[in-house]
Formats: structure tokens, sequence, C-alpha cells
């Protein structure tokens, strides 16, 4: 009972963070292997945990949504769906072992651009947005790497969606959305294959409900640099720790 009120506080925290800046399932990953699950069974635990908290982020954040310069939010929405899917599959058939040798390094390169996205030199002001077909590019890989692995995905899209002009709150619901699209279609993927370990996940996806809503309710009126700098803390001992235990 203890580990499943722990699981639940855990996805409560990740729920407000996905809503706000992304990268929850920093604080879901290491609490399900702190549970005792492997590596990659936690991955795919934490996404199928993370979704309905996302769901309920993008809903509650709907009036924000929005398209991009020359290409319409439908296209983004398919972009993610199909994205997730080969993701997900491309985790299911990627060993385990193999997996757990990536984990440390994959949470490494989402912690850096995380932090890089975050304090990095923005566009110009006044410069042209990039065309559409590099808006596609970029969504798709994000969108598959979302499927795949998921770390970061949120403020990989909300900085893409940034590049492409959309202002900030707009982008910041936009990407809770189009996160929430790409996770779905992984989750669905995994469900399929039974590799879940459902109580787990039952216990933060409860949690990321609540806190998907109240982080989305809480987005219109928050600063998001100091979660930004906590999310960045977060990677980057995680890294350390995934890289020690290894």
């Amino acid at each position: 009972m203890t580990i499943i009120l722990l699981l639940f506080a855990a996805g409560l925290w990740a729920g407000v963070q996905n809503a706000l800046a992304g990268g929850g399932s920093f604080i879901t990953l290491p609490a399900l292997i702190a549970a005792g699950l492997d590596p990659k069974l936690a991955n795919i635990t934490s996404t199928i945990a993370l979704f309905p908290g996302q769901i309920t982020t993008g809903w509650a954040g709907r009036s924000l949504v929005s398209g991009v310069d020359r290409l319409s939010f439908r296209s983004l929405a398919i972009i993610s769906l199909f994205g997730g899917i080969g993701g997900a599959f491309l985790l299911i058939a990627t060993p385990s072992k193999v997996f757990a040798v990536m984990v440390p390094w994959l949470v490494l390169a989402a912690t850096a651009l995380f932090a890089w996205s975050t304090f990095g030199r923005g566009p110009k002001p006044g410069s042209a947005p990039p065309p559409a077909w590099a808006t596609v590019l970029t969504q798709s890989s994000i969108a598959l790497y979302s499927g795949f692995f998921g770390g970061g995905a949120g403020i990989l899209t909300l900085a893409s969606l940034t590049f492409a002009r959309l202002p900030v709150r707009n982008a910041g619901g936009t990407k809770n959305v189009l996160v929430a699209l790409s996770n779905l279609s992984a989750a669905v993927v995994f469900a399929w294959s039974g590799a879940v370990a459902w109580r787990e996940a039952v216990a933060i996806g409860a949690g990321s409900i609540i806190g998907g809503y109240l982080g989305a309710r809480a987005l219109k009126v928050l600063p998001e640099r100091l979660l930004k700098i906590g999310i960045i803390v977060i990677g980057v001992a995680l890294t350390i720790g995934l890289f020690l235990r290894g």
C-alpha cells in the first residue's frame, strides 16, 4: 500500500509537471524502477499511466489549441498519432537489456535538450517561420521519440511549436494535446502487447488525472521558469543515478 500511495503521489506531481512544462516521466520512470520494475517495463507502464492525465490536460486547455503557419492542427494531430504508434512498436522490438543500457543516455539527451530549449537563444523577433516540411519532420521525430521513450517529449514539442512562431501559451496548450495523442496511440499498442504492470499503472494514472487537470488550469497564470529549473535538476540527478545503477 505504501508503494501504491507513493506511485499515486508521483503521478500527481507528474500530471502537474506535464501540463506546465513537460518532463513528467522524469518522476514516474524512477518511481517505477524503485518499485521493482525493469527499465523497459517501467517505461511502458509509465506511458500507459500518464496518458489519461495528458488527455485530461489537453481537454482542459483545449481553448489554447492551434495549428502553426501553413500547417493545421489536424495535420499535427495525425503526425502525433502515427509517430506514437511507430515508436511503440520500436520499443517492443528492442530487447530489455539493450533498452536498459540506452535509458541513462536517453535521459541525459532529453535533459540536455530540455535545458537548451529552456535557456537557449530563441528565434529572432520578426524572422520568418520555418517551412511546413521542417515542422512536419521535427514533429514526426518527436512523436516517434515520444512513443519509444517519451522523457522530455513535451518540452521538445513546446520548443518546436514556439520555433514555428506559435505564441507560448498556445504552444503550451497545443503541446499538451499532441503529446497526449502520441502517448494514446503508443498506450494502445502497449496494452495490446500485454507488457504492462497494471497495478502500478492505475496508481500513477489516478494521480496524473488529478494533476493534469490542476496543471492545465494553472497553465494560464503560473510562471514556468522555476519548474523548468527543477526539471533539469531532476533530469541530471536521474541520469547520474541510472549510470551508477548500471
